[in-house]
């Protein structure tokens, strides 16, 4: 029984570890992304407009 309950700390604190690094991470910017919103527009999808007989132009 005593081993269940050494089991039980030791994996609640390296839940703890966990979960403080990842707000550490959060905290310092490491989830910011900096680059895809300035080459967002550069991959957006053309507008496509159907003509009256069924062909696509953009």
């Amino acid at each position: 029984m005593g081993m269940i309950y050494l089991m039980l700390i030791v994996s609640l604190l390296i839940a703890l570890f966990f979960l403080g690094f990842y707000f550490w991470a959060a905290k310092n910017g490491q989830f910011d992304d900096d680059y895809t919103p300035s080459v967002r527009m550069l991959f957006d999808d053309e507008t496509t407009i159907k003509n009256d007989n069924g062909d696509t132009t953009i």
